[in-house]
């Protein structure tokens, strides 16, 4: 109880109660003593009643986060991880529900956010896209995580496709590499990464003087990226340096490559995104410009429970995994 409490500190239960829910600031009470206070209430092992601080404080340290189909996927859970901690971090937990992609769905659920007063609400989609606010959102304190409103300033968090694309072209460049290809296209209207990955590719070429040399075209599928890429190989073109638009790409770019005769990287350096375990498993170990997806979920709840935070998008940069599938300019790898 809080009374034993207060006395295991030598305090007043008022006193107990002020720093045990987060008043200690607020009632100007000495840090030594919030120390002690809380030392006891670990000790005993004494949890605040949220319920009834949350009547007081209309905030009920909960977050909503809602989403298409995330928790299953390898980038979605660490987006989830990422949330999810930075939560904790701020003395709330997180309270999730996934819509499948069902608009209906998606309503009912942000509904029940609304309805169970969450502190805000997180809005995540799978892949990075534009989107249509849902109507259901709007007057609810959000922020949107891998995704953008089309045509509002809304609060959101995305991973810096376009900064990932100058880093994987300057990694080519570094390596000597100056004929390029870039294998995959991502023909979803809505979708952002594609679009994006592809402007930071030419713009980081042509700071160093060079073109774009093509595209294979193909779905960002193993399968497609081997199709693809035979395809491409078979009519007698060749290529110094390749970058795969995902890593399942890369992997069928392998396959292709090695049936063509050709070693990576000492015929073709190939670089890709996503960073995902597939480029782990690739021999040479595929170098990869790597999502930032735990850094987007804690961020985006970060910002949600920023009073002062007034909207707008964060780019979260994009770091390159280095495997060995790109040469040194000495013809070793990088």
């Amino acid at each position: 109880m809080l009374a034993d409490v207060a006395a295991e500190a030598g305090v007043s239960t008022t006193t107990a109660s002020y720093i045990l829910n987060g008043r200690a600031a607020q009632m100007r009470i000495a840090p030594e003593t919030d120390q002690r206070v809380r030392a006891a209430a670990a000790r005993l092992g004494y949890r605040p009643n949220r319920s009834a601080r949350s009547l007081r404080t209309r905030r009920t340290a909960t977050i909503g986060l809602v989403s298409d189909q995330i928790a299953g996927e390898q980038y979605g859970s660490s987006m989830l991880t990422g949330a999810s901690l930075a939560a904790r971090e701020l003395d709330h937990v997180v309270v999730m529900g996934e819509s499948g992609g069902d608009p209906e769905l998606e309503r009912l659920l942000l509904e029940e956010m609304r309805e169970r007063d969450v502190d805000g609400v997180v809005y995540a989609t799978r892949t990075a896209r534009t989107i249509h606010l849902p109507d259901a959102l709007r007057g609810v304190r959000s922020v949107l995580l891998n995704c953008e409103a089309r045509d509002e300033r809304y609060a959101a968090v995305l991973p810096d496709d376009e900064g990932g694309g100058r880093a994987a072209a300057a990694t080519l460049v570094a390596a000597g590499v100056s004929d390029v290809w870039v294998v995959g296209e991502d023909p979803t209207p809505e979708a952002t990464a594609g679009p994006r990955r592809m402007a930071g590719i030419r713009a980081g070429l042509a700071q160093a003087g060079l073109d774009l040399a093509g595209v294979v075209a193909c779905d960002w599928s193993v399968t497609e990226g081997f199709a693809a890429t035979s395809r491409w190989l078979a009519r007698g073109v060749r290529a110094e340096g390749l970058v795969c638009m995902n890593d399942r790409v890369a992997m069928g770019v392998y396959q292709a490559l090695a049936e063509a005769g050709l070693r990576v990287p000492d015929d073709v350096s190939v670089v890709s995104f996503d960073g995902s375990a597939i480029a782990g498993w690739l021999r040479p170990v595929l170098t990869s410009v790597q999502l930032p997806f735990t850094e987007l979920g804690a961020l985006a709840v970060r910002r949600l429970l920023d009073p002062d935070d007034h909207g707008g998008t964060d780019s979260v940069p994009m770091a390159v995994r280095h495997g060995g599938s790109v040469r040194t300019a000495r013809g070793g790898t990088a």
